[in-house]
């Protein structure tokens, strides 16, 4: 006999909530449809939880206890100033800056025009244009397929049902962007609300860019929930770095979500900073879909207080000649808790696999705690792949010798607590890049080490 599980309050809720929101959301009778079969997959699925395997850490049906009504037309004011101080030292970027505030695209606020060989559009207008088979177009990336985990399901089709709005942006090929663009997704309601987003990006052959998602908390505003996910396609040849800056408050949690598939001779260099955030699950998806292409991840997680910061990856080297790096610094006080997955999968016919993958982590307290989980699913034999975590506290003998140089202690203690986590900073390409999240990182520490 089959008993069916109890549905949470939140989990009630969130169906709840979309029957009321659902007229009111962009979309064709198509978009429609399917955003009534991801609200009925959610419910046959329910939130992930500890039963699952990739969810044991960060159990999300006993961690949301409610689930906050839907950002919908919500118009919450908001000014450039506000969102500069925001966004801290990713303010002073050169870049072309498209702003979302409380899930819907703000073009007052945002930079004026795009860069040649660039069709930005955003996804509610999209959605609300195109024809139904086009329509369905912009949602098919996002199934799940086997470079994705199990469980994760259930929140890609929270986000189907839900997403409000997002960045459409279709790189020429050929195309070689002079800045980066900046996506802004700022929360500034006064009431707590869920915000549920989609990207689209896609990088033609031959084309070189780079995209920055950062999602901050506006001063004053009441904490929230997030559902994000990007759908990232690289085509042959190009060249994309992706980087994303998740600042989004102490009683805030953030589900996001990247789904990447490489052309051939492609590069892809996606970095994440997880900081001052209650509840992060960071899910990143790779697939080589061409031969002789070249994947970085990498980014760094720093928590405090009770926070929790979940990353999770898989990477499908699915063809052969392929290779991809994986970097993840963190640093960890008070009793934060941070969880690294990653999974790297390589398939029979995928010789000639160079994957590498190390997770390491600073503990600056006795009641921090760091669960790692690095896997290897290999079914090929010309293959060089390795996978390692560590964990430790400061290193006493550098601090001593740091000290003995006539640096002070709390000095000596920060200069090695940011050399650490500059590891996985110096892997973005771009100095200008590098040097705004390292200012935010280092801001961040000092309320860590303070």
């Amino acid at each position: 006999m089959t008993l069916a599980a109890t549905k949470t309050k939140a989990e009630q809720a969130l169906s709840q909530n979309f029957e009321a929101v659902a007229s009111r959301l962009p979309g064709g009778r198509a978009i429609a449809e399917a955003r009534k079969a991801a609200i009925g997959t959610f419910a046959a699925l329910g939130l992930p939880h500890r039963r699952i395997e990739e969810w044991k850490y960060t159990d999300l049906r006993s961690a949301l206890k409610e689930a906050l009504p839907p950002a919908v037309g919500d118009d919450a004011p908001a000014t450039a100033r506000d969102l500069d101080r925001a966004l801290e030292d990713l303010a002073g970027l050169d870049a072309h800056r498209l702003v979302f505030v409380d899930g819907a695209y703000r073009s007052e606020l945002s930079t004026a025009g795009v860069p040649k060989g660039v069709k930005f559009t955003a996804l509610a207008a999209a959605l609300a244009k195109s024809a139904d088979r086009a329509g369905e177009g912009l949602l098919r990336e996002s199934a799940p397929g086997r470079e994705s985990a199990p469980g994760h399901e259930a929140v890609i089709a929270l986000n189907t049902a839900f997403m409000s709005d997002g960045a459409v942006i279709q790189i020429a090929g050929g195309a070689k962007l002079d800045k980066p663009l900046l996506l802004v997704f700022a929360r500034n309601g006064r009431e707590g609300r869920l915000v549920t987003t989609r990207n689209i990006i896609e990088a033609g052959a031959g084309a070189q860019g780079t995209v920055i998602e950062a999602y901050v908390t506006l001063d004053g505003a009441a904490a929230g929930q997030a559902n994000a996910l990007s759908q990232v396609v690289v085509g042959d040849g190009a060249q994309l770095d992706h980087a994303m800056c998740t600042l989004a408050g102490a009683a805030g949690s953030h589900l996001a979500t990247w789904m990447a598939a490489l052309g051939s001779q492609a590069v892809y260099r996606a970095f994440q900073l997880t900081a001052a955030t209650g509840l992060a699950r960071n899910n990143l998806f790779a697939t080589f879909k061409g031969q002789h292409s070249k994947l970085d991840i990498s980014g760094c997680f720093l928590g405090r207080a009770s926070e929790h910061i979940d990353t999770t990856l898989v990477v499908d080297h699915a063809v052969p000649a392929c290779e991809s790096r994986e970097l993840f610094k963190g640093v960890l006080t008070d009793r934060a808790r941070s969880v690294f997955q990653g999974k790297v999968v390589v398939r029979p016919d995928a010789q000639k696999t160079d994957g590498k993958q190390m997770a390491r982590v600073l503990m600056l307290s006795e009641d921090a705690e760091f669960d790692s989980k690095p896997e290897l699913e290999i079914h090929a034999d010309d293959v060089v792949c390795g996978h390692g975590s560590t964990s430790a506290e400061i290193d006493a003998d550098m601090l001593f010798y740091m000290m003995s140089r006539g640096i002070p202690l709390p000095e000596a203690r920060a200069l090695l607590i940011e050399s650490f986590v500059g590891e996985a900073i110096d892997k973005l390409p771009s100095e200008a890049v590098r040097t705004a999240f390292a200012g935010i990182a280092k801001r961040r520490l000092a309320n860590l080490t303070g």
